[in-house]
């Protein structure tokens, strides 16, 4: 895989429906090395650090190949590199390019790598804001993007260093649980579970890498399925 694009962006105020919102989604691709250091790259800051931003948020990776959907999804729009808000624009999936499948589909939770000197690990999927429908003129868009699958995901950074655009990003190591990004964004939003569903959440709160916030959730979610069950 490959480091396509390196993305930083600092607070700014814009105004949306009316009032005032300070949102720091307005990424640009950065030229040279960035030092990427355990909360943030730098250059690049947050504006509400009770969802956004911390040590399981440090980058938000997402794949190019999802530009070419949106392309066609948004014609006439003009996408460029960290339009999403992605600090980190990648290419290079094999699989993805082999079977069409999304790069959500290949990464799972926990999978480990490394970026220039820096190490990461894949900690969750983005569940965006209304901030993003802010980026894009449309309340819609928020819906848009969970429905088409292409949520991107974070990094944790396991060990801080220098990162540039053209670096290639190695698998370090392979979460043994193999709980794919998309598949935990799936069930964090599925009203039902069935049987393998649960097996999957289980497998998924065996993932070291996973937040605390979203293994609580899940185990809430398991309490309800057995209480139906009994």
């Amino acid at each position: 895989m490959k480091l396509v694009s390196v993305n930083t962006g600092v607070p700014r105020e814009v105004i949306w429906h009316g009032r005032m919102v300070t949102t720091a989604i307005f990424k640009k691709s950065v030229k040279g090395r960035v030092i990427l250091r355990r909360l943030n790259l730098e250059g690049d800051r947050q504006a509400d650090l009770t969802v956004h931003g911390g040590e399981h948020k440090a980058v938000y990776c997402y794949a190019l190949t999802h530009y070419d959907y949106w392309r066609k999804e948004l014609p006439g729009r003009e996408l460029p590199m960290g339009m999403f808000g992605e600090n980190f624009t990648m290419d290079g999936i094999a699989a993805v390019r082999a079977t069409g499948s999304l790069a959500e589909d290949i990464i799972h939770l926990g999978d480990q790598f490394s970026a220039g000197t820096a190490e990461l690990v894949v900690t969750q999927p983005r569940l965006p804001c209304y901030k993003l429908g802010l980026r894009f003129g449309s309340d819609d868009m928020v819906r848009r993007f969970m429905v088409s699958g292409r949520t991107g995901f974070y990094f944790g950074v396991t060990r801080e260093g220098e990162v540039g655009a053209g670096d290639e990003i190695k698998v370090i190591a392979r979460d043994a649980n193999a709980v794919p990004v998309s598949e935990i964004a799936r069930l964090y939003a599925a009203k039902r579970y069935g049987d393998a569903d649960v097996a999957s959440v289980r497998r998924a709160l065996r993932v070291a890498a996973l937040p605390e916030s979203w293994k609580a959730y899940f185990r809430e979610r398991l309490e309800k399925v057995g209480t139906l069950e009994s």
